[in-house]
């Protein structure tokens, strides 16, 4: 795993971008297209700002996956996260290839099926994603499944995950967060030829910890990265503040 700890959290999004925006132009360039995902939340803005200024990038020969969505909550919904990739990213990359969307308010099941079997077609070439405050990866809350061989999985969230939702702005109070969604499985994550993960922000200090000094384990999915082989963490001085000072150096 590379490590880069910038002073700012639009440093941090930047530089992801920036590596992350290198890659999607080299798979292009070597494969003829590149398949995507994108996370959502907070500890994406800066990221996805600095991507979609690029101008190098070719996104005509780009497909988009998704993480995560919310079951039961329209595309529409102020916190449904296609609705934040289309307002943040869909509509500012007009040439864009194909935008896989996570269907909320379909049969879970079905979409499950078809998720599972369109994504498993071909290998992912970058991941943009983040680590939660509970150490989540997508919306696999600890104790997480590792093992799954599905490609996405209906999850029910644990209140840290809700709480969360609940401090970044999405919804007014717990109550109004849903109980389950789908989520893109951490096996799955772990197949993508690279990750870039961005996590800025003290309230993420703990879990940046336990992703990268503790064990791997259920109970802290984001320590699951320590398996991949190919993964850049983009991290700001908060939320690298708990770390061993051979981070830092």
């Amino acid at each position: 795993m590379k490590i880069f700890i910038n002073k700012s959290k639009q440093d941090s999004g930047a530089q992801a971008a920036a590596i992350g925006g290198d890659l999607i132009v080299k798979t292009i360039a070597e494969h003829g297209e590149a398949r995507i995902i994108l996370a959502t939340g907070a500890s994406q803005f800066d990221m996805l700002r600095a991507l979609v200024a690029r101008t190098d990038i070719d996104w005509s020969k780009c497909s988009v996956f998704h993480l995560d969505e919310y079951i039961g909550l329209p595309k529409d919904h102020p916190a449904s996260f296609v609705g934040y990739l289309i307002e943040r990213f869909v509509k500012q990359i007009p040439s864009l290839k194909h935008f896989e969307a996570i269907n909320g308010l379909a049969d879970p099941e079905q979409e499950i099926a078809r998720l599972n079997h369109t994504v498993g077609s071909r290998p992912v070439d970058v991941a943009f994603i983040g680590i939660g405050e509970n150490g989540h990866l997508a919306f696999n809350d600890p104790p997480a499944d590792l093992e799954t061989d599905q490609a996405y999985l209906r999850v029910q969230l644990d209140e840290a995950c809700r709480s969360q939702q609940v401090s970044e702005g999405w919804f007014p109070s717990i109550d109004d967060v849903p109980l389950y969604a789908i989520t893109m499985s951490i096996p799955q994550i772990l197949k993508t030829r690279t990750i870039i993960c961005t996590v800025p922000d003290a309230r993420k200090a703990d879990a940046v910890k336990g992703a990268l000094e503790g064990p791997v384990s259920d109970m802290c999915p984001a320590s699951s990265l320590q398996k991949h082989s190919n993964t850049y963490l983009f991290l700001d001085a908060p939320s690298a503040e708990k770390l061993g000072n051979e981070y830092k150096s």
